[in-house]
């Protein structure tokens, strides 16, 4: 299971997400509702659990622009707000439910779980294919035309995103954004590094899989 979590308030939003990591989900955080946004439409989510007060961009204001872009993901709204019209106004934008600050973990974890057992909504696929590779999260299982190929944890995440995003170019900063997260010093080499890992594991013939577009990053071949 994978979960966004748009929290603006850094400790709080890190708290979650080790709590929700402890139950093996999937996580990425933003801190911002511009990037809180981006993410929600342009990646695949069991879950997102949202800020309702966020600078620039507020929470009802993401989800209204989620829903009018046809992204159909749960969504758990928290609010320091308790009072009536607060939840009706955040239910109305398009959040699925709504929690109230502070709140218990055991709440907030089972209300994820209620949320992403709704059979009405679009899940993750079981298993990512790209040509002859596949790769299972659930299983944290990567193949290449039968033959299973072991991947450290960060090379594993780090293929997911190659292949949920195949034929797309993704910048450096975007994959050490993502996988590293926003602490990875950004002159690091740390990404051209671990492409050459994976290309060192998945090739076995002289066209590799992932593409490198010099001066921008790099793509996994549709």
């Amino acid at each position: 299971m994978r979960v966004l979590i748009v929290e603006d308030e850094a400790h709080l939003a890190n708290l979650i997400a080790r709590v929700l990591q402890r139950e093996r989900y999937e996580v990425d955080v933003t801190y911002d509702g511009e990037a809180g946004l981006a993410r929600a439409l342009g990646g695949r989510y069991d879950a997102i659990v949202l800020d309702r007060m966020l600078p620039g961009v507020d929470g009802l204001e993401v989800c209204r622009r989620m829903r009018a872009a046809g992204v159909h993901t749960p969504v758990l709204l928290l609010s320091a707000r308790r009072e009536l019209d607060e939840r009706v106004q955040g239910l109305d934008a398009g959040a699925d439910d709504y929690l109230g600050k502070p709140f218990a973990f055991t709440e907030l974890l089972a209300r994820i779980r209620a949320l992403t057992r709704r059979g009405d909504r679009p899940v993750l696929p079981a298993v990512l294919r790209v040509g002859d590779l596949t790769l299972d999260p659930r299983a944290h299982r990567v193949e290449r035309a039968g033959r299973e190929i072991a991947l450290s944890q960060r090379e594993f995440a780090l293929l997911e995103y190659l292949m949920r995003n195949a034929g797309q170019v993704l910048t450096r900063e975007q994959i050490r954004e993502r996988i590293w997260g926003p602490a990875a010093e950004p002159e690091s080499n740390i990404v051209d590094l671990y492409i050459h890992y994976l290309r060192k594991k998945l090739d076995d013939r002289p066209e590799s899989l992932i593409r490198t577009v010099r001066g921008v990053g790099y793509m996994l071949r549709a």
